[in-house]
C-alpha cells in the first residue's frame, strides 16, 4: 500500500484530463440534449493543432516559451472545428428525431479521424509531442512528471473560469436560461443560436486544453487518440451527472482514481490476478459506470437543470 500516494496522484492527473474533455459533452447535452460523439475527435485535432504550432517554430525553441502558443493553437483548432460542427452538421438537424444527430456525430467522428490520417503529414502514425526535460517532482510522497504540472494547474483554473462565466456573466445566465427552456429564453430576447454555438465553442476549447495535457503526459498524439479518451470522458460526464458542469469534473476525477487504483491493486486480490494491470483498466472504468448507474442513475451530483450549462 506504500504506492497509494502514487496511484492517487496518477488517478487525479488522469481524472483532471477526463474532466476537461467531459465538460464538452455535458455542456452540449445541457443545452441541446445531444451526445456529441465527435467531441473525442475535436479533442484529437486540438493535439495536432498544438503540435503544428510547435513544429513551425524555430528549432530549439524552449518548450516553456512555446507552450502558450501551442495552447493557443490547440484551443483555436478545437474551437473552430467545434463551431463548424455545430453550424454545418448539427444545426440543420435541429428539430429532427434524436437518432439523426446521433448518427451524424458518429459519422463526423470518423470523418475527422480520416481527415487527419490522410492529410496531416505522417498523420497515419503516432507523432512525437515535445516533452519537458529535467527531473520529476516529489509531491506528498508521489512522483509527478514535469508535463503533468500543466494539467494540475490548468484544470482548476479552467473550472474556476467556467464557474465564473456561467454564474456571473450575461452570456452565462443566458446559457442557463436556454438550458432550462429554449423557447421561453428566445421569447425573452436571448439569441439561442448564439448560445448553442457558445456551448460548443467552450466545450471545444476545454478539449484543446486537455489535448495539450495529453500530449505532454504521453509524449505523442495520434489520430485514434480521441476514440477511447472520448468514451472515457463521456463516461465521466454520465458518472458525475450529465448536464452538470461540476459533475463532469467530479466524474472525471472519480473515474481517473478508480482506474489507477484498479490498475494497481486488483491483481493483488486473491483470485483476481488476471483482472489487474493496465490491460483491464478500461474495463474497470466501465464497471464503475454501470455500478453508479444502477445505484444512482442520475449520476453523482445529479442533473441540476437550473445549472446545466
Amino acid at each position: 500500500m506504500n504506492e497509494l500516494p502514487q496511484q492517487l496522484a496518477n488517478g487525479l492527473i488522469l481524472g483532471a484530463m477526463y474532466g476537461l474533455i467531459a465538460i464538452g459533452y455535458t455542456m452540449v447535452y445541457g443545452i441541446v440534449q445531444l451526445i456529441n460523439f465527435a467531441h473525442g475527435e475535436i479533442f484529437m485535432v486540438g493535439g495536432f493543432g498544438a503540435l503544428t504550432v510547435y513544429l513551425v517554430m524555430p528549432s530549439g525553441t524552449s518548450l516553456l516559451l512555446a507552450l502558450p502558443l501551442m495552447l493557443l493553437g490547440a484551443v483555436v483548432v478545437s474551437g473552430l472545428v467545434g463551431v463548424a460542427a455545430e453550424r454545418f452538421a448539427y444545426r440543420p438537424l435541429r428539430g429532427a428525431p434524436r437518432l439523426a444527430p446521433l448518427i451524424t456525430a458518429i459519422g463526423l467522428s470518423i470523418a475527422l479521424q480520416q481527415a487527419v490520417w490522410m492529410w496531416y503529414p505522417e498523420g497515419n502514425k503516432a507523432r512525437v509531442f515535445p516533452q519537458f526535460k529535467g527531473d520529476s517532482f516529489e509531491i506528498l510522497g508521489a512522483t509527478v512528471q514535469r508535463g503533468d504540472i500543466f494539467v494540475i494547474v490548468a484544470a482548476p483554473v479552467c473550472m474556476i473560469a467556467l464557474g465564473f462565466f456561467v454564474t456571473r456573466t450575461r452570456s452565462g445566465r443566458a446559457m442557463q436560461a436556454t438550458a432550462q427552456d429554449p423557447d421561453t429564453a428566445k421569447l425573452m430576447g436571448i439569441n439561442t443560436d448564439r448560445i448553442i454555438v457558445l456551448a460548443f465553442a467552450i466545450g471545444a476549447v476545454f478539449a484543446g486544453v486537455a489535448a495539450v495535457a495529453y500530449g505532454l503526459r504521453t509524449g505523442e498524439v495520434q489520430f485514434r487518440m480521441g476514440f477511447i479518451l472520448g468514451l472515457k470522458a463521456f463516461t465521466a460526464a454520465v458518472l458525475g451527472g450529465i448536464g452538470n458542469i461540476y459533475g463532469a469534473m467530479l466524474g472525471g476525477l472519480v473515474l481517473g482514481v478508480a482506474e489507477a487504483l484498479a490498475t494497481g491493486y486488483v491483481e493483488e486480490i486473491p483470485g483476481m490476478q488476471q483482472f489487474g494491470g493496465g490491460a483491464w483498466k478500461d474495463v474497470w472504468a466501465f464497471v464503475l459506470l454501470i455500478l453508479v448507474l444502477l445505484l444512482r442513475p442520475q449520476g453523482l451530483l445529479g442533473e441540476r437543470v437550473a445549472d446545466r450549462a
